[in-house]
């Protein structure tokens, strides 16, 4: 016999299958993420001015809005009676950080909304300036922190997440710049 727990999304075929919470209790539980969308120090600049206009107030508002529609995004996530959603954007060493924080009462928890919810921001971000920037990329979406539920709390390491998060952007930056030596010249009078 295995010691290891079951897959709760398989059936016993091996098909996934979504997981009958109805015997858990209804608690209170909290998840937060957050990701980075790098660009540079002007577009960063100009966020809450961009053609588009403000790139911050429409990023905050998108993340909110999937938030609540993961179950539509996520085949096998439930549906969830969210009673809040907070989305904050901030600026950050080479672009912005993207946090995010979901409060739900219910029988499972709110990780996928925060993930989706900083997922969809990010997505907002950069449509909002890619007429300016195309070369932005969105990176490090993660859970950080979740509380409630019968799997305990979990909180991300944030020395490790430090050390991950420098490795990467050296990368991302190498990323970056190639992406900017790629993009074809906009045509004249399309920005």
């Amino acid at each position: 016999m295995s010691s290891e727990k079951a897959f709760s999304h398989l059936d016993s075929q091996g098909r996934a299958q979504m997981v009958d919470v109805s015997a858990k209790a209804v608690t209170r539980r909290v998840a937060g993420a957050s990701c980075r969308v790098l660009m540079t120090a002007e577009t960063a600049a100009r966020l809450k001015s961009m053609p588009k206009g403000d790139a911050i107030a429409v990023a905050r508002l998108a993340g909110i809005q999937a938030a609540k529609r993961t179950d539509e995004l996520i085949p096998l996530a439930h549906t969830l009676p969210l009673d809040q959603v907070e989305v904050e954007i901030q600026p950050a060493e080479g672009g912005v950080e993207i946090h995010s924080k979901v409060i739900v009462t219910g029988r499972t928890g709110a990780e996928l909304e925060a993930l989706v919810a900083c997922s969809n921001a990010a997505l907002a971000l950069y449509d909002m300036i890619k007429a300016v920037e195309r070369g932005a990329v969105i990176s490090d979406l993660r859970l950080d922190s979740k509380s409630g539920g019968a799997s305990g709390d979990y909180l991300r390491d944030e020395k490790r997440r430090d050390e991950i998060s420098r490795d990467e952007t050296s990368h991302d930056e190498l990323r970056r710049d190639e992406h900017r030596r790629d993009d074809p010249p906009s045509p004249k009078g399309l920005t």
